[in-house]
């Protein structure tokens, strides 16, 4: 008896020892700002002693409470006081000065960007905090290979190696996601510049033909990251901005986290009367991104935009407005009072599935609309747009001769109807300051454009430093066009549709690691971009079906590396992208252009990366970067009815573009950056009998920081742009044309020298 009861007391003993460390087991998961599961990090005891490391998919276990630390190169180093709480989701911020080691998704295979075989630049929350939360312009020109001019807060056009230049207006030819919603139409036009910038925590942009995984992208493709919310925290960030010419923005970014579930929602409300006559702006933007980690292998995540816009447009001036009173507008478009007045939104679900550490599956599904009144002094134009797709894809790994083969493979479905009406404009029958006057019916049209495409990518270790890239795409896109309006002998039936044929986009990529601190990289990749259903109308009313779309090949070598200790880091690519079936809108009238295939391109160039710390102590940090694009785009071959621009400079691109600029902070709070910029001259028309005069432009920002106590943060700061008050052109319009005996109107004019100041306000729950 007195056995039994010694052998029962171990047993109890032997239960309640197990039973207490089951309890205390802690389990969680590592992943980083886009939810991207951080593998092989390590997790870190108050003694520096490493605890354990994160598995393939990110999950770690450890087995008792306490106070951890982790750790992985690329991210900054967080400690968190960890409880019994069943399942923990940890969120690390890139280290910006480690970028080569962070985790990229924009091949849709997570690896470290120094492994990928693409010209891939990252744009961080820090980059986008160096200038005013307003201008894309300055923080997209940061980076080699592409190229945004701005004429105004809402006239853009973005360029990536020349691409998309040929575009009068907006951006065209270059591919673009807020987080796996597309912001690129059926037509191929894309905008990014009505977002809240403060709502984006990075950008992740691929160079060159991206077709093998995002379709019709011949120049490239934008990811915008938003910013996701923290978990396990609460606290509510506000910021107040003023500036030159009546600048005035309110941000609220409120942040919501528990141990599963996030959210953050972020308001902004922007005005400014703007540099030039009838330039005076109003946006207001609402946007949430939830996360929800329902269990080990399922996640949900929500994403809504909206964005209310009312914009006044100044248009382009000729040169001698422009030189001598560059305030002014274009006279008509002063006098019509011509503004844009949209309201577009955004939503979008995500599904995250692990099947088991080798396979998971990402399904979104979106939808999205814009509506817009835009009266013009040609005519107002009236437009509907709404949009609804699914993408999906499916991820895994598995071995192959005991080497890892990774792969995904998988779809988007997009389609989107767009209804545009154009009214006669009557303004000039009315007294001046009227502004526009809606008069008749001139136009009627409805379009139905989708497009489908199918993709498969891996990625083979070929050996521990060495991987190999195959991709490809088969993408087919369609229009049909509805003419609504009455038909007559001065309004034909335009009515008809348009059907690519299905384009197969090959890529074809391979890294290597030399060192632990060096990588190099080439690639050959296929890519093409549709044609605007505008384009294929003629002006009989009939759609010209021997029209065929622009594609190229593109051809790549680069490195990637760090020296010095990581003090300083640098990424070179040099490439040639060749075009054929070059697409050329020519202008038959104020408002109507017809487009043919005029011949092909050639793009050379070369881009480069450096950043360096000079200083990274306790009390202080200094760190400069140099980024320099030399551009060699000709017209390899381009006749245009009796003209032959062939060798000629390719219109609307920089010959070269440099960037540099220093950043500093302090323990003290004081921290600040002073960036300069040159571009080089530029061809405004095909025959290169004019060009821009190259500029250079120098912007600062200084601001002081201040823990007021462990709850309430405070930064304060002050900004000048364009310290040297240089004259120049941040937009041009290409080829323009003369109408009514005026001289053609190239150029916007930039904003001369212009100071902001601010205060951001966060209060920790």
């Amino acid at each position: 008896m007195q056995l039994l009861t010694k052998q029962t007391l171990y047993f109890l003993a032997f239960c309640l020892t197990f039973f207490s460390f089951s309890q205390s087991e802690i389990k969680g998961k590592l992943v980083d700002s886009n939810n991207t599961p951080i593998m092989f990090a390590q997790v870190l005891n108050t003694s520096g002693e490493i605890i354990t490391t994160t598995k393939i998919n990110g999950t770690f276990e450890i087995l008792k409470p306490g106070i951890y630390s982790f750790k992985k190169e690329g991210y900054l180093k967080k400690t968190l006081d960890l409880t019994k709480e069943s399942y923990n989701t940890i969120q690390l911020d890139i280290n910006p000065s480690e970028l080569n080691e962070i985790i990229i998704n924009t091949n849709h295979i997570p690896q470290k960007l120094k492994k990928a075989t693409a010209a891939i630049s990252i744009i961080s929350n820090e980059d986008i905090q160096r200038f005013n939360n307003v201008d894309f312009a300055p923080i997209l020109n940061r980076t080699p290979g592409v190229f945004m001019q701005s004429g105004a807060l809402n006239t853009n056009r973005i360029t990536i190696r020349g691409i998309g230049s040929r575009n009068l207006f907006g951006t065209s030819k270059i591919r673009a996601y807020f987080k796996d919603i597309p912001l690129t139409n059926g037509s191929g036009e894309t905008t990014i510049e009505d977002f809240e910038l403060a709502s984006i925590s990075r950008f992740e942009i691929i160079k060159g033909a991206t077709s093998s995984i995002y379709g019709a992208g011949l120049g490239g493709a934008i990811h915008i990251n938003p910013q996701n919310a923290f978990l396990k925290q609460t606290n509510l960030n506000s910021e107040l901005l003023v500036g030159d010419f009546g600048l005035i923005k309110g941000i609220v970014n409120l942040n919501y986290g528990t141990s599963k579930n996030s959210i953050r929602a972020v308001y902004s409300n922007t005005h400014s009367n703007g540099y030039r006559d009838n330039n005076k702006y109003d946006r207001q933007t609402f946007t949430i991104n939830t996360n929800h980690f329902l269990n080990k292998k399922n996640e949900l995540s929500f994403l809504i935009s909206y964005v209310d816009l009312k914009a006044f447009i100044p248009s382009s001036l000729n040169e001698e407005t422009f030189l001598n009173n560059p305030k002014a507008a274009a006279f008509t478009w002063k006098q019509s009072q011509g503004f844009e007045d949209s309201k577009r939104g955004v939503f979008g679900l995500s599904w995250n599935h692990n099947y088991n550490q080798k396979l998971k599956q990402i399904t979104s599904i979106f939808t999205s609309f814009r509506n817009a009144y835009e009266p013009r002094p040609f005519n107002i134009l009236s437009e509907n747009t709404f949009a609804l797709g699914i993408r999906s894809r499916v991820l895994g790994n598995t071995l192959i001769f005991n080497k890892t083969l990774n792969w995904t493979i998988g779809g988007e479905l997009f389609k989107d109807t767009y209804k545009y009406k154009t009214f006669d404009n009557l303004y000039e029958d009315f007294p001046a300051g009227t502004g526009s006057v809606e008069g008749d019916n001139l136009s009627n049209f409805k379009e139905i454009r989708d497009y489908y495409n199918l993709f498969f990518e891996t990625n083979y270790e070929i050996s521990k430093k060495s991987t190999f890239t195959i991709g490809l795409n088969l993408n087919q896109t369609s229009y049909n066009l509805d003419d609504r309006f009455e038909v007559s002998n001065e309004n034909p039936d335009q009515s008809g549709s348009y059907k690519f044929g299905d384009i197969l986009s090959p890529k074809f990529g391979f890294s290597h690691e030399f060192s632990k601190n060096l990588s190099g990289f080439s690639s050959i990749s296929h890519g093409f971009s549709p044609i605007s259903l505008n384009e294929t109308l003629l002006p009989n009313g009939q759609l010209n079906t021997n029209l065929k779309p622009e594609t190229g090949w593109n051809f790549e070598i680069g490195t990637r590396g760090s020296a010095l200790k990581n003090r300083l880091q640098f990424n070179l690519s040099l490439f040639r992208l060749d075009i054929k079936n070059l697409l050329v809108s020519r202008r038959t009238s104020e408002d109507e252009f017809i487009g043919i295939n005029a011949g092909k391109t050639q793009h050379e160039g070369l881009e480069l990366a450096i950043n360096y710390q000079w200083l990274n102590k306790e009390k202080i940090a200094i760190n400069t970067f140099l980024n320099f694009t030399q551009n060699n785009f000709i017209f390899k071959e381009f006749i245009d009815e009796e003209n032959d621009f062939s060798g000629n400079d390719l219109t609307g691109v920089p010959s070269n573009v440099l960037n540099a600029g220093v950043d500093f902070n302090s323990a003290s709070g004081v921290y600040g950056n002073i960036n300069f910029q040159q571009v080089g001259s530029m061809p405004i028309t095909d025959s290169n009998s004019l060009y821009t005069s190259s500029y250079q432009l120098s912007n600062l920002k200084i601001g002081y920081r201040i823990d007021i106590n462990k709850k309430v943060q405070v930064n304060l700061f002050f900004g000048l742009n364009n310290i040297f008050d240089e004259d120049y052109a941040s937009q041009i319009l290409i080829n323009a044309s003369s109408f009514g005996g005026n001289a053609p109107r190239y150029f916007y004019p930039g904003n001369p020298r212009n100071y902001y100041a601010g205060i951001n306000m966060n209060y920790i729950f």
